[in-house]
């Protein structure tokens, strides 16, 4: 009887251990959802643009908001997605975001999109091409935009926008130049550059217009820098394409094909008449460009042609450039 007594007392012992344990995993558990799902930032209330694209999955939704700092863990939204069933009621759509929402308070308002008029600036445009986007797009454009878009020449970050159709120029500006400002500090984040920002920023527009292709845009910074460091002429078209300006036979802003008169255009941007960077940048560089000037290889190159098919080639001589021009008949 004794014997059986004391295994009833030992049994209740382990269940007891059994529920303590099961009570402090369930508490524990309960506290990091708790944590994981509580605001990122519960200091940013201010609102930004968050756009989902028809086709875009739930997960690279999440992915997305976390790397946009306005969830903490894209694992866990996704598991509440599920859990209470909104995912398969999001919505692509404009939504105003903030990071000190919760990621239940998150999930909610992507059920409801706001469609006003959503805009993209591609990378590598000039103000007065972005002026031409928002005139065809916003009913309340006014000649003057084109000036005032013109002093923030590459800081106007190249992305897509949601802009009400009375949104106005100063609000246009205050959205890009705030998402510029993001963006460049997360690609700076501390790092240590002899470059000014406004250098960066300028090499970074030349780039936007000299490499068609990822790979190649590193190496255009090398060329850049190395030619700024001996005091060597930059001699860029593009900064000779800005200086020209609008074109009416070509309808664009960047003239095709230069001629021996247009090197010889009187402009402090020709960088073939002028040492040193252009005085502003050229156009509205993206983050790769940016970062391509951060991540500049040390190189030996000062010469670079463009192929046919926009592929850039680097050499150390004008002899192994001119030999690159047979090469490419160019």
């Amino acid at each position: 009887m004794r014997r059986k007594n004391r295994q009833r007392k030992s049994l209740a012992r382990s269940l007891f251990v059994f529920i303590i344990l099961c009570l402090i995993i369930a508490g524990g558990l309960f506290f990091w959802w708790h944590y994981e799902t509580s605001p990122a930032n519960p200091a940013a209330q201010k609102k930004h643009t968050f756009i989902i694209n028809d086709g875009e999955s739930v997960r690279t939704i999440a992915d997305q908001l976390q790397q946009e700092g306005y969830i903490k863990n894209a694992f866990i939204f996704f598991l509440l997605l599920k859990q209470t069933g909104l995912d398969g009621k999001i919505q692509a759509g404009i939504f105003q975001l903030s990071p000190a929402m919760s990621a239940e308070q998150i999930a909610q308002a992507l059920q409801v999109g706001t469609f006003t008029t959503a805009i993209t600036i591609p990378e590598g445009k000039r103000a007065e091409e972005i002026a031409d986007i928002l005139q065809a797009k916003l009913p309340d454009y006014q000649n003057s935009w084109r000036q005032k878009l013109d002093a923030y020449e590459g800081y106007l970050f190249p992305d897509t926008y949601a802009f009400d159709k009375s949104t106005t120029i100063d609000q246009i500006i205050r959205t890009m130049t705030e998402n510029f400002n993001r963006k460049y500090a997360s690609i700076i984040d501390g790092r240590k550059t002899s470059l000014s920002k406004q250098q960066i920023v300028t090499i970074a527009s030349i780039i936007e217009r000299e490499a068609r292709f990822p790979q190649d845009r590193p190496l255009v910074a090398s060329v850049i820098l190395n030619r700024l460091r001996i005091g060597m002429p930059l001699q860029i078209d593009a900064t000779v394409q800005y200086a020209l300006g609008y074109q009416p036979q070509e309808k664009s802003w960047w003239k095709k094909d230069l001629t021996t008169d247009d090197l010889q255009f009187g402009s402090p941007y020709n960088t073939y008449l002028n040492t040193g960077l252009p005085p502003t940048p050229i156009s509205n560089p993206g983050l790769e460009s940016l970062q391509a000037v951060i991540d500049a290889p040390e190189t030996d190159y000062l010469y670079y042609i463009s192929d046919k098919s926009g592929h850039n080639h680097f050499e150390a001589t004008l002899e192994q450039q001119n030999a690159d021009m047979q090469k490419y008949g160019l």
